[in-house]
């Protein structure tokens, strides 16, 4: 029997040619955490490892500013 194929998901930034993460972009950034808060995982997400570790790094970022909550309540 063949196996079945599966393409893997893109890496969001990688397609849209973006060189680093602001954490200013809360809409963004919004995109990557689930209802509690939390940094959704790269296997959910489809990122790539080095846009992944720039995404938590802003996502943090962004908590201490207040940009962004730590939690939802």
């Amino acid at each position: 029997m063949e196996e079945a194929i599966r393409k893997g998901k893109q890496c969001f930034f990688c397609l849209n040619n973006v060189r680093e993460i602001d954490y200013k972009d809360v809409n963004l950034l919004r995109r990557f955490i689930n209802y509690y808060g939390k940094i959704l995982p790269k296997k959910r997400t489809g990122t790539c490892s080095r846009h992944q570790r720039q995404l938590a790094t802003a996502i943090k970022r962004a908590r201490v500013m207040a940009i962004l909550p730590f939690v939802n309540p």
